[in-house]
């Protein structure tokens, strides 16, 4: 069941080429105040991740390595993390997600986005992707006339598809989910350890 009227992604001539789960990357991004952040935003270290609520990959780090992550370095103000969004097949999933998380409020928006992730198999699954959207969007506090209007904003469509084709167009981005530390991409796949070098590096240069 497709979630979102394909006349709005006609309507808005959205130019960008859709991207890869698990695909390479660019140059770095800076923070904007569109995107979703936590921990402090004084700290040396920034860590941009480039991830799809659609991307299986995306959802296995968010499992395996975010909470460690999450531990060691947002909780402890060591890093500041910025999470941009991005979009992968099935495009109607990942689109909705993001607006479905940016409707929940900025206080909840991280919350939804992890159910998502953990609903991914079931979605894929069973092909309710509406169903568990609108469980989620349920337990975030939207009704279902309010979860309806959420993911058929054409304003806010838009602006999900501004910021994706200016994450191709300036930063380079091919695939999720891309990390850069202090604008530097870290290649392979970004276990704790990796992203562990990566930062200890950061600190050491921002001293």
């Amino acid at each position: 069941m497709r979630l979102l009227d394909r006349r709005l992604f006609v309507a808005l001539g959205a130019a960008f080429t859709l991207a890869a789960c698990n695909g390479g990357g660019g140059s770095a991004g800076a923070a904007t105040s569109e995107d979703m952040t936590l921990g402090n935003a004084d700290a040396k270290v920034t860590v941009v991740e480039y991830a799809s609520a659609a991307c299986s990959h995306c959802a296995t780090w968010n499992e395996e390595v975010w909470p460690a992550f999450k531990a060691k370095y947002v909780d402890t103000g060591r890093v500041h993390y910025v999470f941009k969004e991005f979009l992968t097949p099935p495009i109607d999933l990942a689109a909705a997600a993001f607006l479905t998380a940016r409707c929940a409020g900025e206080d909840k928006y991280f919350g939804v986005i992890d159910a998502v992730f953990r609903a991914q198999n079931t979605m894929f699954t069973t092909g309710d992707v509406r169903g568990e959207l609108l469980r989620i969007a349920n337990s975030a506090g939207l009704s279902e006339e309010e979860f309806n209007q959420c993911i058929r904003d054409e304003e806010a469509l838009k602006a999900l598809n501004e910021r994706v084709e200016r994450a191709q167009r300036e930063d380079e981005i091919t695939g999720t989910p891309t990390f850069l530390v202090n604008g530097k991409k870290v290649d392979g796949e970004a276990s704790l350890e990796a992203l562990d070098k990566a930062i200890a590096e950061a600190e050491a240069a921002a001293k």
